[in-house]
């Protein structure tokens, strides 16, 4: 009995030691402004050696505890809201209050810059479209996304897909990148924005105006880089969405990463199905073609110090069918064609630095597009399907590209004087029986050089300089300047000023396109396309403690020399070719206000002109043809039910086209302006592990757009009257999405 007594005795001592070295330590987390508990934000505690790692949730007080035996680093983490990191002792009682992320100003970009950097500091007018707004706009597709964008135009064709334009500017002006590798697989000059899915993406940013000295061609317009996800904070996420659109959109996918110490690595894939769309359903050919879509991705990743190594991989497959209508006189059999897509990408790129303030970036890629068009005589009695006799209805057209990208930058903050030298070497070769010569190689190498030099706290000045070696054209040298200046600490100018270079790419040099509506024909006799940019902006920012407001005006003059565009060569065999414009000039205008009332309400209104004109012969006079943008988004927290409703609305104005006969003469169209708008409601439930989401598409209910002829003096013709499709009507929408995290 009297040693049993003693153990306890000695039991209670050492609980007591224990008590004295390990005591509870509480984290409460706040709004900085609304001073109000954040439930669900994640805490992560690590020892000062990074040994060991452990995770909290705030409940609904905002409330974590956690028993320490010593000091311990935490970071808290919660969506909409800037980290925040700090060091707390055993017993310690903590109160954080978490600033909320306003506007995008704390986003981190890469698109163009030295080293990332937020996009407040960046020389360059960079808009951030990050993962949250995606989800708030329910878009599936860079096409959808980009449609409700200020100074954007989107278009679409049955069997090319939708493309936009920027500034007035057409797809072949936009350099598109995934992770800052060039996409490849452009038609017509256009990449299909319907094909670049974003159930995989971190952010979008978007640069507009000339950046051909970072990004050579196809960068006249500016650039849209599509940054996709990484796990930089949990040992493993995955998310899972389904969406149904009563049109007959039904799209899946999921993802999972994982990461452990030094090492994180992801997976990710969708399946997209659309039934396909006209607005008279009364035969087997429809106006929208039905497609069905398949994509991949994986990753690796390793992370050092002052290195940091990923690799990716990823596949795109794409089947759109145009379905024949039924053919005499038993109405039993069809023509159907299928045109299949395969695009896939591997990408290896470091980033380390060399030492001290040396940064060195290297990426390189592989990238190959084939298209495949097949076509069949089907009967519908047997359902046998057997391909056509006529070689010319089958065909396969192969396109590959290499890319290597390094920069050697110096970059110190607040320093008078830094620099970027790169090299920037591009190789595509296209193979098909329908290319000239069955195979065609061009190549475009390059070195550019930028200097930014700030002379003052307020004031940043970007000097660069871009020379190119291409195996068709002769390159010229490629110049550019950017002013940032800080007129005050809430307003900022941006002026740029920049000459700009756009070689012929292999499909509008050597390509014939034939499919059910286009019969285009490459032209190796096409000139290189030379321009002069300019651009300002300036933007106003306001920030109290619970109200933000912000205006931004915006003004670019884009003028192009031998624009490269379709001309008819024989209206009955709609048969088009390349050829180039003696000028091309746009301009306009673009102003946005901001405002939140933090944090229940956002409304972003803007307004935009812009003007096109594009000239045959420089001796004769052509008017400017403006077109009207006017924007409108609100979003509102309903506080009391956790609700969030979304409205997205955009006037349109009247659009004009030009396009060459086989005489050379112009012709101009001008498609109706029209209304369009987006409501849904989202609510999260779960602990916001599920998401919600319902609403209505193309409220107006808008289908075709009618076009009609124009004339714009000086030699232009009128062209004919007709429609433009841009949507498939009003359709009703429900996503159901889910995302389960572990940090430790």
């Amino acid at each position: 009995m009297q040693f049993k007594r003693i153990n306890l005795v000695i039991i209670l001592l050492f609980g007591c030691i224990l008590t004295g070295y390990s005591q509870e330590a509480t984290i409460l987390v706040h709004d900085s402004r609304s001073k109000e508990p954040v439930a669900f934000a994640h805490i992560l505690f690590e020892s000062f050696d990074k040994t060991i790692k452990h995770t909290l949730v705030t409940d609904l007080n905002g409330k974590a505890s956690k028993v320490l035996a010593e000091s311990e680093f935490f970071t808290v983490t919660s969506l909409g809201y800037r980290n925040y990191s700090d060091t707390i002792r055993p017993g310690d009682k903590l109160k954080v209050n978490l600033e909320p992320s306003v506007y995008n100003m704390d986003e981190v970009v890469v698109t163009g810059q030295y080293t990332p950097q937020p996009v407040d500091r960046s020389i360059f007018r960079v808009k951030v479209i990050g993962a949250k707004q995606i989800e708030q706009k329910a878009s599936n597709n860079l096409s959808d996304l980009m449609a409700g964008e200020l100074n954007i135009r989107s278009t679409f064709d049955g069997a090319l897909g939708s493309k936009i334009t920027l500034q007035g500017l057409g797809g072949e002006h936009i350099k598109f990148l995934i992770d800052g590798v060039p996409l490849i697989g452009r038609m017509n000059g256009n990449i299909d924005l319907g094909q670049l899915n974003l159930y995989n993406v971190q952010q979008i940013e978007v640069i507009e105006g000339p950046m051909s000295v970072i990004y050579g061609s196809n960068a006249l317009a500016g650039v849209i880089n599509i940054i996709t996800k990484e796990n930089n904070y949990t040992r493993y996420t995955t998310n899972v969405s389904s969406y149904f659109e009563t049109v007959g959109v039904y799209n899946f996918n999921a993802d999972a990463s994982l990461r452990k110490n030094r090492w994180s690595g992801s997976v990710a894939g969708a399946r997209n199905f659309f039934d396909g769309f006209s607005v008279i359903d009364t035969t087997r050919s429809k106006r929208w073609k039905p497609k069905r879509q398949f994509n991949a991705d994986a990753s690796l990743q390793y992370e050092g110090k002052d290195f940091k190594a990923r690799f990716t991989g990823s596949y795109f497959d794409e089947l759109l069918r145009d379905k024949g209508n039924l053919l005499k006189p038993y109405f039993e059999t069809a023509f159907d064609s299928d045109f299949k897509t395969k695009r896939t990408t591997t990408k290896m790129d470091v980033n380390t630095r060399l030492f001290k303030d040396r940064y060195l970036t290297v990426l390189g890629s592989y990238s190959s597009y084939n298209r495949i068009k097949n076509t069949y005589f089907i009967d519908l009695t047997t359902l046998d399907k057997n391909l056509t006799a006529n070689t010319f209805d089958q065909d396969t057209s192969r396109f590959n590209q290499y890319l290597l990208r390094a920069e050697f930058s110096k970059s110190t903050n607040n320093s008078a004087f830094n620099y970027q030298l790169g090299l920037d070497l591009n190789l595509e070769n296209g193979v098909g029986r329908r290319i000239l010569d069955q195979t065609q190689t061009i190549g475009d190498y390059a070195a550019f050089l930028s200097l930014k030099i700030q002379p003052s706290v307020r004031l940043m000045l970007q000097p660069g300089l871009r020379y190119g070696y291409n195996t068709k054209y002769k390159a010229p040298l490629v110049y550019s300047m950017n002013l940032k200046w800080d007129l005050l600490e809430d307003l900022s100018v941006r002026a740029s000023y920049a000459k700009g270079f756009r070689a012929p790419s292999l499909k509008e040099l050597y390509l014939e396109f034939v499919d059910v509506n286009h019969n285009i024909r490459g032209n190796e006799e096409l000139k290189a396309e030379d321009s002069q940019n300019l651009n300002l902006a300036m933007r106003y920012h306001k920030e109290k403690e619970t109200y933000d407001y912000g205006m931004e005006l915006n003004f670019f003059y884009n003028n192009i020399s031998n624009s490269i565009t379709l001309a008819t060569v024989s209206i009955d065999d709609a048969l088009y070719t390349y050829v180039n414009l003696d000028k091309m000039i746009t301009q306009g205008f673009q102003l946005q206000f901001n405002n939140r009332l933090y944090p229940w309400l956002e409304v972003k209104l803007g307004a935009g002109k812009t003007g096109r004109k594009q000239i045959q012969k420089e001796t004769t006079p052509v008017d400017m043809i403006y077109s009207t943008d006017i924007l409108t988004n609100i979003t509102y927290l309903w506080r009391l039910a956790d609700m969030n409703f979304g409205l997205y609305y955009k006037y349109s104005g009247d659009y004009p086209e030009v396009f060459l006969n086989q005489d050379g003469q112009v012709f101009r169209t001008i498609m109706e302006g029209y209304h369009t708008m987006d409501v849904n409601v989202s609510k999260a439930l779960m602990n916001n592990r599920l998401q919600l989401q319902a609403g209505i598409k193309n409220l107006f209910n808008n289908t075709n757009i009618a076009v009609k002829g124009d004339t714009g003096g000086g030699g232009i013709h009128s062209g004919g009257n007709g429609a433009s499709p841009v949507g498939w009507g009003r359709t009703y929408f429900v996503r159901l999405s889910m995302q389960l995290k572990k940090f430790t």
